[in-house]
């Protein structure tokens, strides 16, 4: 029956959030569960696509990923799939009403990181987050409002902000492995081989600026959201201040990472916050 069949969709969308995103899966965790399962399926649909064009080096990626967003577009308008990611994915979409224009967009950077490795100027480099992590985030925000249009046209521009933040903290963290594993250098104007103070100081005053005008958008979401949301933002700024901290050159020969006893002071500091009500 088709009631099984998506019920071992979702939870295919739940094994994948956990198995690749240990921070992503806790926060997750912390969302109410009547919103909690749409975002491992946002994840799952999102997570195979970057599987695709950033590990699976042995096989034909283009050819891979075209079957991939064939596979999607199909999903949606049939509202069935036999992958049960893009199921699961299909049912969120229908459910919340999240536009093509994002996945087509999400669909777009993806297919740039098969063949575009440096990216020259600003413009470029915005279209890219944009598409990979931005759009992430309004697809998040549909299901966190409940496709509420005018609260999600309120907190549309800090939804993209939170994405953009996450996004270029992680291009921040893994610069060693997208510059030597990828060839990718998605800093426009960045000198990933030398790497001074003064570039990584101006990336990081972008970040926080980010980060800054997303914590607003963080404070009105619906309380079934705000916890997850937030503390993702906490384990993503705390992130930000190990790299802030750790020199430029020694963030070019090695990934920073939050540890696991960290991170549970930081789901501690959380919630401790958002008891007293003070996000």
């Amino acid at each position: 029956m088709k009631s099984l069949f998506d019920s071992v969709s979702r939870q295919c969308s739940k094994a994948v959030t956990h198995s690749y995103s240990t921070s992503f899966s806790i926060a997750t965790k912390l969302l109410a569960p009547s919103i909690r399962q749409d975002i491992y399926n946002i994840y799952g649909f999102v997570r195979f696509a970057d599987e695709i064009v950033d590990t699976f080096h042995a096989y034909d990626k283009e050819y891979l990923l075209d079957k991939f967003q064939s596979d999607l577009y199909e999903a949606i308008d049939q509202k069935i799939s036999l992958n049960p990611i893009l199921n699961a994915f299909q049912e969120t979409v229908h459910k919340y009403n999240i536009q093509p224009e994002l996945y087509k967009a999400f669909l777009k950077s993806m297919r740039l990181d098969l063949h575009k490795s440096v990216y020259l100027s600003d413009e470029e480099y915005q279209e890219y987050i944009y598409g990979s992590a931005d759009v992430v985030g309004l697809m998040c925000l549909k299901v966190f409002v409940k496709g509420d249009e005018k609260k999600y046209e309120e907190l549309k521009e800090d939804a993209m902000k939170l994405g953009s933040a996450f996004q270029k903290v992680n291009f921040l963290r893994d610069l060693k492995a997208d510059y030597e594993e990828l060839s990718r250098s998605y800093f426009p104007n960045a000198n990933i081989e030398q790497l001074d103070e003064t570039t990584k100081q101006q990336i990081i005053d972008e970040i926080e600026a980010d980060f800054k005008q997303a914590l607003h958008g963080i404070a009105k979401l619906p309380v079934e959201a705000k916890l997850g949301v937030y503390t993702a933002y906490i384990y993503y700024s705390k992130l930000l201040c190990k790299l802030k901290k750790t020199p430029s050159l020694e963030i070019r020969k090695k990934r920073i990472r939050v540890s696991d006893y960290q991170k549970a002071g930081l789901l501690c500091r959380s919630y401790i916050s958002y008891r007293l009500n003070l996000i």
